[in-house]
Parts: C-alpha cells; structure tokens; sequence
C-alpha cells in the first residue's frame, strides 16, 4: 500500500466513508481486520495516530478490486493530505489479491 495522509490532514473524515475496505479511521480511533471485510479477526487495535486520520496498509488496495478507477479517498481529501509513498508501491496484482483475501 502506498497511500499514507500527511500532515496536511485536517481531520474531517471525509475519507473515512468513502474506502470500500475500510481501511481508513478517524484520529484516535480503534480498528479490526475484521471492520468491513470478510475477514474474522475483530481483535481492537490501537490507533496509529492520535492527530490525523489514518489508513490501515494491510486493508488498503487503493481500490483495486472495487467499481473506482483511482483511490476514492484521494478524490474527496479537500487537503490533499493523501499522498503516494513509491517506495511502498505494491503491484496491481497484489493489490487485487489483497482484495479477492479481504472480501472473499
């Protein structure tokens, strides 16, 4: 997953409601694999950050595997907070993989 928000994040979610796997929280928030997925681990995790909502790497496909053509969250960000890491490119075929495993 190469999506990750910045600093620039302003917090209003928007986001959050748009990711068809979920895989995007609000600040301060605990989440599952399980929350919007086929998966059944629900063990609470912590969250990742306590100032910016944040996306969960092992949940996000950039919306490969969905009815969008480009990550809907990076669309509705009014900040453009949501920013491409390339170092952490991963492949369309991963990315449809990861999600054939999260929505089996």
């Amino acid at each position: 997953m190469a999506l990750f928000i910045n600093e620039d994040c302003i917090a209003c979610d928007a986001c959050v409601s748009e990711c068809p796997n979920t895989a995007i929280y609000s600040p301060d928030e605990e989440w599952s694999l399980a929350d919007g997925t086929s998966l059944s681990d629900d063990t609470m995790q912590e969250a990742l950050s306590d100032e910016f909502t944040f996306i969960i790497a092992d949940k996000c496909t950039e919306c490969k595997g969905t009815s969008n053509d480009e990550p809907a969250c990076v669309d509705v960000c009014p900040t453009d907070a949501i920013q491409v890491n390339e170092e952490l490119a991963e492949t369309e075929e991963a990315l449809l993989s990861k999600y054939a495993t999260l929505h089996a």
